[in-house]
């Protein structure tokens, strides 16, 4: 039921910010439906996603969370296999998808000794979880944006618009 996978991408301080991942895949839902409860639990952390999912009262909830608590144990399983530090409690939902899957066909009797086609939608539900607050990454972006600020720095546009108005003000004066 569930594939895993690890992504590092540096950043500018070299730090690596890991994502597991799990896949519940054919599915017997439309993306659609699926997507309603996955958009709910986007960005939360894992265990507030986990309470959010028990208490929703759509069918496709305990398949989301099966999926959710299986990529929860792939980045436990990971990070004692690998030997890197990794706090569980800190995960969250950084990405949740369902993707549409091979449709089934079928058909349904109609008047008059006819049939009508209709389509069963599947589902591909994938849920990637990260760490949240890794050391590092919200201090690199943090001096970036001082500098700016410190310099004075600030974009073309704004400046020039500055100066027209005083110098329309002035006219008008």
């Amino acid at each position: 039921m569930a594939k895993t996978a690890e992504k590092s991408t540096s950043t500018a301080v070299s730090t690596a910010v890991r994502e597991f991942r799990a896949e519940a895949r054919f599915q017997r839902t439309s993306p659609q439906k699926a997507k309603l409860v996955l958009d709910m639990i986007k960005g939360q952390r894992v265990e507030q996603a986990l309470n959010t999912l028990m208490f929703a009262r759509k069918r496709v909830a305990p398949i989301v969370e099966k999926a959710l608590r299986s990529a929860v144990q792939n980045a436990s399983y990971l990070s004692q296999e690998q030997g890197f530090d990794l706090d569980v409690d800190n995960l969250f939902v950084k990405q949740a998808v369902a993707n549409e899957g091979p449709r089934m066909k079928r058909i349904r009797p109609a008047p008059m000794g006819r049939a009508y086609r209709y389509q069963r939608r599947i589902a591909h539900i994938i849920v990637t979880v990260a760490e949240k607050g890794s050391k590092g990454g919200a201090q690199a972006a943090q001096p970036a944006t001082s500098k700016a600020v410190a310099t004075g720095k600030t974009s073309g546009k704004a400046t020039t618009k500055k100066a027209s108005n005083k110098k329309s003000a002035g006219a008008t004066a």
